[in-house]
């Protein structure tokens, strides 16, 4: 069964000040908990399938939890007034087609996207392999071995290279994006995961998850320039363009610390007040808004980076871990591990949700093309072979 997800209470379009439409908020405060419950219920299906309309209306009442039983006649009785009110939201992300995969039905990790090439970097973390998939063309052109355990992957566009952090070795590796031959291989700390990229000072930061550290990597050398201690796990690394300097998430202490790559010193560490594993990272420069993933706690935060604050907070996909952004459509995609995505519009910095659903399994990791808005999800499947679901949105041409 499909799932879509509401947005509940802090899951409205959201300002700086906080407020928003009275009814467009009560909607989706309906909404979001009326999911809630349906998730629940779902048992509740066949149960009641023979049932006359009002006794199954009944004791779907009497099954559902009694802190949604409230909502729930709420709900009832609003429809009726507001059909407006009442309209589900429609997804608006459409499945174009699922091309396979290559290699075992194994976990596929980070993506990373080049658009001058219309190459797709795929990190098949469960293989020790990346896997380049040509977007226009819609096939894989080549499978570079030898990457072990896989994780993050980041596509420079100066360089035409391609750097990969390889946990099983605790390295990061260095890939010619047109040959698809390993160039070099640098030792970092313990775990890599995420990349970021500094272009003024060609600096690649690497947050080494379990190690406490970002390592630093001079691009122009291939070699280790500095280690810098943050403490607790590191989650994502993020440059911003607009201050020049890169933030980084301490999901253990619930703090985004922010580094000057010139003298790769911490310049603060911002308390993000209730953030639990605070781990996906993307950073809007020209609003000056970072959002961050919580995948305990299945919330985005949209932290203020002038003024230090966080400005609103939304329910997402459970468990979230990868943020990609269309710039062309100023849609954020949040992908989760349970297979769920979250969507949002951003407007200047207005954040309205546009919803959440089942995408696929695993569908933890997302790349975006902003010209074409097609999206790409690489799927593991269990019970078979992995593959890339390409979505675009419903409102576009393909």
């Amino acid at each position: 069964m499909m799932v879509f997800m509401g947005t509940g209470s802090t899951g409205r379009a959201c300002r700086a000040s906080g407020h928003s439409d009275t009814l467009a908020a009560f909607k989706w405060e309906l909404w979001g908990l009326m999911l809630s419950t349906a998730r629940l219920s779902e048992r509740l299906a066949t149960r009641h399938a023979q049932a006359s309309p009002e006794k199954r209306t009944k004791t779907m009442i009497k099954d559902i939890p009694g802190s949604a039983q409230l909502w729930f006649c709420l709900l009832l009785l609003w429809a009726p007034f507001s059909a407006q009110a009442s309209e589900i939201p429609a997804w608006p992300l459409s499945t174009l087609r699922d091309i396979p995969l290559p290699g075992h039905s194994t976990r596929w990790d980070y993506v990373t996207f080049d658009p001058d090439s219309h190459q797709l970097f795929l990190a098949h973390l469960g293989d020790d392999t990346v896997v380049v998939f040509d977007t226009r063309e819609l096939r894989v052109i080549a499978t570079i071995p030898q990457v072990s355990q896989v994780h993050g992957v980041l596509y420079i566009p100066e360089l035409h290279r391609l750097y990969a952090s390889a946990t099983g070795t605790d390295e990061v590796v260095a890939i010619d994006s047109v040959s698809h031959q390993i160039i070099a291989r640098i030792p970092v700390g313990n775990h890599p995961d995420g990349l970021t990229y500094v272009p003024g000072e060609h600096e690649l930061f690497v947050s080494d998850e379990h190690g406490g550290t970002d390592t630093v990597i001079d691009v122009l050398s291939n070699t280790r320039r500095a280690t810098i201690p943050l403490q607790g796990q590191i989650g994502n690394s993020q440059y911003d363009s607009a201050s020049g300097h890169v933030f980084v998430n301490l999901q253990t202490l619930g703090q985004l610390a922010e580094i000057d790559p010139r003298s790769h010193q911490v310049l603060a560490r911002h308390p993000l007040p209730k953030a639990h594993g605070n781990h996906g990272l993307w950073v809007d420069s020209v609003h000056q808004l970072a959002f961050v993933a919580c995948s305990d706690d299945n919330t985005l935060i949209v932290f203020d980076l002038e003024n230090h604050r966080t400005i609103a907070t939304f329910p997402v996909a459970r468990d979230p871990d990868v943020l990609a952004y269309d710039s062309g459509l100023n849609w954020l995609y949040v992908a989760g591990e349970s297979g769920e995505v979250s969507l949002f519009q951003i407007h200047g910095r207005t954040v309205t949700p546009l919803g959440t659903a089942w995408l696929g399994p695993n569908a933890h990791s997302v790349a975006v093309d902003s010209d074409t808005h097609r999206a790409w999800f690489p799927l593991w499947n269990k019970k078979g072979p992995s593959v890339l679901r390409i979505t675009y949105p419903t409102t576009t041409s393909r």
